[in-house]
């Protein structure tokens, strides 16, 4: 049976970064995580105000750093964003949902994690 106390994290990036999963990023991102949650699932919004991915050559690396990111929730409303979004699908391997709305995101990222 899961802790009921439902652990989230929410990231609104709002500038434009071409490396997410940079070294420096992964590691300070990783340090944050593990400090708040410990070995605890949790999830993810990021609100992508700007245009921007995930570099695509971290993503192992990512999948690796992150084993209880249990939803990461993405909020784009261009077209271009859902766009990134699907090319990521193909390379990261946790639960990843995208909505046109911070409220559905936070809805979903706490139903998933409720249900895991």
């Amino acid at each position: 049976m899961k802790d009921k106390n439902t652990h989230k994290l929410y990231l609104n990036i709002s500038q434009n970064i071409s490396a997410l999963t940079s070294n420096f990023y992964i590691k300070k991102t990783k340090d944050v995580i593990i400090n708040f949650f410990g070995d605890k699932d949790f999830g993810v919004i990021t609100k992508r105000t700007n245009t921007y991915s995930l570099d695509l050559n971290d993503s192992d690396r990512f999948n690796d750093s992150f084993p209880t990111l249990k939803a990461y929730a993405v909020v784009s409303k261009t077209l271009f964003g859902k766009g990134i979004f699907e090319v990521e699908n193909q390379f990261f391997n946790y639960n990843r949902e995208i909505f046109n709305t911070l409220e559905n995101a936070i809805m979903w990222i706490e139903e998933t994690l409720k249900n895991n």
